[in-house]
């Protein structure tokens, strides 16, 4: 069973993970909307925080990344 099947099979498990990366970006400083939206999506968390560390704007990041 792929990593992927295992998250679908356990919705709880998936709040828990979006919840994390939610913090991580608000953390890293993007706005809780972006923040939202870029936790639920299959964007690369490093490279997120690893952009805005580099001068990139939230929302053009947010742009690239979903």
């Amino acid at each position: 069973m792929s990593p992927a099947n295992v998250l679908e099979e356990r919705p709880d498990l998936v709040a828990q993970v979006e919840a994390w990366r939610l913090h991580v970006l608000l953390k890293a400083g993007y706005p809780l909307r972006v923040a939202e939206r870029i936790a639920k999506s299959a964007a690369d968390l490093h490279q997120a925080v690893e952009m805005l560390e580099r001068g990139c704007t939230p929302h053009v990041a947010a742009r690239i990344l979903t």
